[in-house]
């Protein structure tokens, strides 16, 4: 395979083609996409700080110093501490949204780092829409560059995600090109995040998006303080990409660093979670959810068979969860809870639902296999399909390509707005507090001042 080399020294870097692209117009469409995303993160977060790890974040940003930057759990911190915070919450319950081929949760990294620089700068609500719009197209397009070899064992929202943060932040200074570049070259040296976190318990996801979001924060200031970075931190011999064993063929490269002049911003190929569980599962929840009219008695359930892609496979391939946390990241249990309920909700990962007889028999006589023509569509495309044998001989089935919140099969903003509601609402958060989040961002893209955004995140907690 044909490999890229740093170049001639005088050729534009990947990072400066990455900032090149930046210069395209954001529309009112653009904005009013990058508001639904800030409000779907932010059920995200508020749903999280109700969390143990939510809990951990909460008590170790006590102890840091107070700035202007008011957080979900109620605290004033400064502006990266307050990014690492929210950051952090955001992935807790697996509803972040995700860009498929990038395998990039955008938001975790990039709402945090924006909306942190947006408070300490009191910026306006265009100010903060652009930024997120610009962070989304650049940790997309890293991610893209990367591909699925770096996702084996780097996790992509952090070690991608941290190129967002930057551009985001450096877009809410007005930084000037140069500036810019270098902001992206010191978030390359902090890039970090391996997939390791998700094999044993604990909340290192949490920190590595968390940390990707305050680097970003950390890497537009520094440059802005005149901190100089290396140019060519992506495609460099010693670079990012060759570091991670990632760097992509030349045809790859070129499609992402030069798309088509009037090519749309990538934050409207962003997929929303319907369901709180790893994006790998909803194809095969989907399919369940579909085969629960057809099944009028689970306990006639006799064989279940899901097949789907590789990676899914790897990720979650989990017959027997006993946390919250194997249970969102288990396609038997994604699918026994769906031909049983209809659905997935909040309350299907917890240890009651685990426990149920019904379920774990369901889950027992699940076979879960990789099959090629899923995992040749991937990542482009989340696909899965599911078999289910009854007692008296009849066999169901069905098929999806795409999981529902993705382009071909897309949630209304209707439907994210009700997803945002009824998460903040079973995070604890009183119904006058939840209406002030959910009418300060619909207001954003016409607003002339961000106050109510900033007033809603004061009062969250004394409400």
């Amino acid at each position: 395979m044909q490999r890229l080399g740093l170049g001639a020294i005088n050729r534009p870097s990947w990072t400066e083609q990455l900032l090149a692209l930046q210069g395209r117009p954001i529309t009112d469409t653009d904005r009013r996409r990058a508001a639904l995303h800030l409000l779907d993160w932010f059920g995200c977060v508020l749903l999280g700080h109700a969390s143990p790890a939510g809990a951990a974040l909460n008590r170790w940003a006590a102890q840091t110093a107070a700035g202007p930057c008011w957080t979900a759990g109620g605290l004033q911190l400064h502006s990266e501490a307050a990014a690492l915070v929210h950051g952090g919450l955001g992935n807790i319950d697996e509803l972040d949204d995700l860009h498929r081929a990038a395998v990039v949760h955008p938001a975790d990294t990039i709402m945090a780092a924006a909306l942190a620089v947006a408070q300490r700068e009191q910026a306006t609500p265009h100010a903060l829409l652009d930024a997120v719009v610009r962070g989304y197209e650049v940790a997309i397009r890293v991610g893209l560059l990367a591909g699925t070899a770096h996702y084996r064992h780097w996790y992509s929202t952090a070690t991608c995600g941290v190129f967002g943060a930057a551009t985001a932040s450096a877009s809410l200074l007005q930084l000037d090109a140069t500036q810019a570049m270098h902001a992206l070259a010191q978030a390359g040296m902090q890039a970090s995040g391996v997939w390791q976190c998700r094999l044993e318990p604990g909340f290192s996801k949490q920190l590595a998006a968390g940390r990707s979001a305050q680097s970003g924060v950390m890497a537009a200031d520094l440059a802005a303080a005149g901190l100089v970075g290396p140019r060519h931190i992506l495609e460099g011999e010693h670079g990012w990409f060759a570091a991670t064993g990632s760097r992509p063929n030349v045809r790859r490269a070129k499609a992402v660093l030069t798309p088509k002049p009037n090519a749309p911003w990538l934050i409207h190929e962003v997929s929303f979670k319907p369901w709180p569980a790893c994006r790998h599962v909803h194809p095969a929840i989907a399919c369940a959810v579909r085969l629960h009219a057809q099944v009028p008695d689970v306990s006639q359930i006799t064989r279940i068979e899901i097949q789907t892609y590789q990676t899914a496979v790897a990720f979650a391939n989990q017959p027997h969860p006993s946390t919250r946390q194997q249970a969102r990241f288990s396609l038997q249990h994604g699918v026994a809870v769906g031909l049983l309920r209809g659905d997935f909700g909040l309350d299907d990962t917890q240890p009651e639902c685990l426990a149920q007889p019904t379920l774990a028999r369901l889950r027992a006589c699940t076979h879960v296999s990789a099959v090629s023509r899923w995992s040749r569509a991937y990542p482009a495309h989340y696909g899965a399909q599911v078999r289910v044998w009854l007692r008296n001989g009849a066999v169901l089935h069905t098929q999806v390509s795409d999981a529902p919140g993705d382009p071909e099969s897309p949630m209304s903003d209707a439907m994210v707005i009700a997803k945002a509601q009824r998460v903040m609402q079973a995070a604890g958060y009183s119904p006058q507090a939840v209406a002030r989040v959910l009418a300060a961002c619909a207001a954003l893209p016409q607003a002339s001042s961000s106050d109510d955004l900033w007033r809603a995140l004061r009062h969250l907690n004394t409400a």
